[in-house]
């Protein structure tokens, strides 16, 4: 038996009162998702824990089978991880985000989705300018980025916003605060001068494209736990491919191969063809293979239904629509977005997912479509969100 898992990051969300009251998944065209919850099992799992904090480390971690309440300790450790940054005893890292902040309010918690080439050459500035023996910036992909300190673990107590869930409103209220936040604040404020001079910077603005006016640290970190092999809990060699840096930390915390496929971005640019197809060859030598897909959430922290939408429906003509096509026989897979990402609040929440279990030896369940209401009207419901991995394997 083979398996495919495919994560629509963010895919899920409220009913949209300006279309009907409907959600994306149910506002987007997609016959091929449609066709598998038809001809499979569809119901909600709950991928983040109550009481934890429904980021996309904890619900990917629950899709892929771990429980966070036993292994999550903070994102920016399982991003540096994939960056290959070590994490020693008396350090810690945190997400660094290049954002832009206009008239004291947060314009863009992404700078205008960055190019990674020009933030390499601001991290750059910021290292000359700020970077020290015991705080250091490693450059990410576009605007996601980390910075590691030494010696000042008192930082993990501050209380720190992401920027994402903050769009439009004033910074002032939502700078780190409490013990450790007076080194996170300075660091923050300074940047604004490095940046604000950047040619870089100059150059985005004469484009009319939106700057990097300042660094936003949040989802800090110690040393990460930890995680047995998914080998050695499921007993299947696996893969993974996504765009960004968390989902392959999270892979090689677990020991999945990470996939190299050329095109796969985080946005709208993916090339959804060249990601299913990569991952349909791997599973010549692999049981299990993981596809991550970023664009919904990217869509729906900028507020766009139309391009959470659009990635929607590319996703389902693109990379759905070969995995359908594909022999049932002998081949299982899981669909699912990892957390609901709404439009109207253009962040995530803790709300169940819904999901879709098709393949050989699943028999339906009453769905006649994959989206929120009719994998609520199902009534399975599975909880916790980790056992979801052993349902595809196991039991369906």
């Amino acid at each position: 038996m083979k398996f495919c898992v495919v994560i629509i990051d963010g895919a899920a969300g409220w009913p949209l009162a300006e279309h009907g009251d409907r959600t994306s998944l149910e506002l987007a065209d997609t016959p091929n998702l449609d066709a598998m919850a038809r001809e499979g099992v569809v119901g909600l799992v709950r991928t983040v824990p109550e009481g934890m904090e429904p980021s996309s480390a904890c619900a990917c971690m629950s899709v892929l089978g771990y429980d966070p309440a036993v292994y999550y300790r903070g994102r920016a450790g399982i991003e540096a991880r994939s960056m290959g940054i070590p994490v020693g005893e008396g350090e810690v890292v945190y997400r660094c985000n290049l954002v832009a902040v206009r008239d004291g309010r947060m314009w863009d918690y992404s700078a205008g989705h960055i190019s990674t080439d020009e933030a390499q050459k601001l991290i750059d500035a910021l290292n000359e300018n700020m970077g020290r023996d015991n705080a250091w910036f490693y450059p990410g992909i576009s605007y996601r980025h980390i910075l590691k300190l030494k010696g000042r673990e008192d930082t993990l107590s501050a209380i720190c916003t992401p920027p994402h869930d903050i769009p439009d409103q004033p910074v002032i209220g939502f700078l780190p605060s409490g013990p450790g936040s007076d080194l996170l604040r300075d660091l923050m404020e300074r940047s604004q001068t490095v940046l604000g001079e950047h040619p870089v910077n100059k150059a985005r603005q004469e484009r009319d494209d939106i700057p990097a006016t300042m660094i936003w640290l949040f989802w800090g970190s110690g040393r990460v736990p930890d995680m047995p092999s998914f080998k050695q809990v499921y007993r299947l060699k696996s893969a993974m491919t996504s765009g960004v840096d968390l989902l392959t930390g999270l892979a090689q915390m677990v020991e999945m191969d990470v996939l190299d496929i050329p095109g796969v971005t985080d946005g709208l640019d993916n090339d959804y063809t060249a990601q299913v197809k990569g991952t349909l060859g791997a599973l010549d030598q692999h049981d299990l293979a993981v596809i991550h897909i970023e664009a919904p959430d990217e869509a729906a922290h900028a507020g766009s239904a139309g391009d959470k939408i659009e990635a929607i429906q590319r996703i389902d003509a693109d990379v759905i629509g070969p995995i359908r096509f594909r022999s049932s026989s002998g081949f299982r897979v899981l669909v699912l977005p990892d957390h609901p990402t709404p439009i109207e609040s253009r962040t995530h929440n803790a709300d169940p997912v819904p999901f879709v279990l098709w393949g050989e030896g699943l028999n339906p369940n009453g769905a006649a479509k994959f989206s929120e209401t009719e994998a609520a009207r199902t009534g399975l419901f599975v909880d916790p969100g980790y056992n979801i991995m052993s349902r595809l394997i196991e039991r369906g």
